[in-house]
């Protein structure tokens, strides 16, 4: 535990503001990845040296760029063993997840984690997305499972048609969820239209501290997480996402030419 403890040091230097639940459910989240590791190959064994980092930081990059309305409900599709789901559900709680993969033992993984960590707040299904059926979701996320084109004409059917904002939160809870604080973020790049990232002053940058009162955006449509060069993939979607290089918010050299696009 007390190496769990130190690795958690990584996310902590980036968010801080957790409540002791949530330090408890992240510090744990190392041993029991690796319990399970040794009966099913859920992550490459060559990352679990770098557990916080490649697998938790990163799909925290998430919340480290958007926010999620409480009560919405987020779909993780092809969510493997759990990520971006398990972190993100860990900070966002008044979140609804419903992390979906069809590979069976993957979801035993991810429900065996959720309980463990006492998450309410998390649901599992072994099922392919096309097979959902009379569901939304306000959000789609994922993590390198397909192509863009793909993931959109995946996600597009369970998407609600009526996005979430904090002027209209009906369909979604009130104000802002308890999670951690982005106060010890980098000022990273705004989610920018097509091209490669740039800098703008368009939206509100990633990583403005919630206690201050800025607003990142609020979540919505399909937000997936990708590496390399994504020109070719990008132009075969025929979609224009918008995107952020993930090195702007954790300048780290594991995240460099690894992005979060976004279709709102």
């Amino acid at each position: 535990m007390e190496k769990s403890e130190e690795n958690l040091e990584l996310i902590t230097s980036y968010f801080d503001d957790f409540s002791s639940l949530q330090l408890q459910q992240l510090a744990g989240l190392e041993a029991l990845y690796k319990e399970w590791n040794a009966k099913i190959n859920v992550i490459s064994r060559k990352d679990e040296g770098g557990f916080y980092e490649k697998h938790v930081l990163h799909s925290l990059s998430i919340a480290a760029a958007f926010d999620f309305t409480p009560g919405s409900n987020v779909l993780d599709l092809g969510t493997g063993g759990g990520f971006p789901g398990i972190p993100l559900a860990i900070f966002f709680p008044a979140v609804r997840f419903h992390l979906v993969d069809s590979i069976g033992k993957k979801i035993k993984v991810v429900e065996a984690v959720a309980a463990s960590l006492g998450l309410q707040n998390v649901t599992a299904e072994q099922t392919r997305v096309e097979s959902i059926r009379n569901r939304k979701f306000e959000v789609v996320v994922s993590r390198a499972v397909a192509s863009l084109e793909e993931l959109w004409r995946w996600s597009a059917p369970v998407l609600k048609k009526k996005p979430v904002s904090r002027e209209n939160p009906s369909t979604a809870g009130q104000g802002l969820s308890a999670g951690g604080n982005l106060s010890k973020v980098g000022k990273g790049l705004p989610l920018s239209d097509g091209d490669p990232p740039r800098t703008s002053e368009s939206l509100p940058m990633a990583g403005q501290d919630r206690s201050a009162g800025e607003d990142l955006p609020v979540a919505s449509g399909l937000i997936c997480l990708k590496g390399g060069d994504l020109a070719a993939e990008i132009a075969a979607s025929g979609r224009q996402p918008r995107m952020m290089e993930i090195y702007e918010l954790f300048p780290r050299e594991f995240f460099r030419n690894k992005y979060m696009l976004h279709l709102p």
